[in-house]
Order: C-alpha cells, then sequence, then structure tokens
C-alpha cells in the first residue's frame, strides 16, 4: 500500500483549511501538529470536485468528529471516505468553530 502525506494548514484565526484535492484516493488517517488550539477536528466534503462543500455526517445523522490532540496520529476508516474528492478540515464542529491561536499544519495520510 502507498501512502501519501498532504499537509494543510488552518491559519491563525481561522477555523477551516483550503480545500486539498484527494482524487481517487482514501484518507486513512492523519497526523496532529504540536501547535494546536484544543478543539475537536472536522470535515468539510465535496463529491464533485470542490464545487459544492457540507458537513460530513454519519449515517446516524451524527456529525463526524475526531477528537484530538497535539502530536498524535489518528487512524481513520478509509470507508467513511470512499466518494469524497475534496475536503477542508476545521477546527471544532459545524455549530461551534474554534479559531486556532497559530498557524497549525496538519498532515493528511493518503492510499
Amino acid at each position: 500500500m502507498s501512502l501519501t502525506p498532504t499537509a494543510v494548514t488552518i491559519s491563525n484565526g481561522t477555523a477551516l483549511s483550503p480545500q486539498v484535492n484527494l482524487g481517487n484516493k482514501l484518507l486513512v488517517g492523519f497526523s496532529m501538529p504540536a501547535a494546536w488550539t484544543a478543539a475537536a477536528l472536522t470535515f468539510q466534503v465535496s463529491y464533485d470536485g470542490g464545487t459544492t462543500f457540507q458537513d460530513l455526517y454519519n449515517s446516524g445523522g451524527t456529525e463526524v468528529s475526531f477528537t484530538v490532540a497535539a502530536n498524535h496520529f489518528v487512524a481513520l476508516d478509509p470507508t467513511l471516505w470512499r466518494g469524497i474528492n475534496c475536503i477542508k478540515v476545521r477546527s471544532g464542529t459545524g455549530s461551534v468553530p474554534v479559531n486556532q491561536g497559530q498557524d497549525s499544519t496538519l498532515t493528511l495520510i493518503t492510499s
């Protein structure tokens, strides 16, 4: 299995990253930076190449959220990401975004 790391930055004073194009790859994990203002991690996703973004929810109607901490790696179930070709990473949730207190660069791992 070939893994590809992609850096994405949530800028100081914001809660949402720019879009990251995954193409036909699946997100399988992410590595948290050393500098992270405490917040959950959620995602906006696009199935149409980045034209339309929506908050990511599971089949039970709950926003997909990860409890994260600085300097941690989080492994993901790749089946959750099927059909998604672009994402934006959010600090906090859709209803309560959390602005980062510094530029925070995460590393997305795709396969």
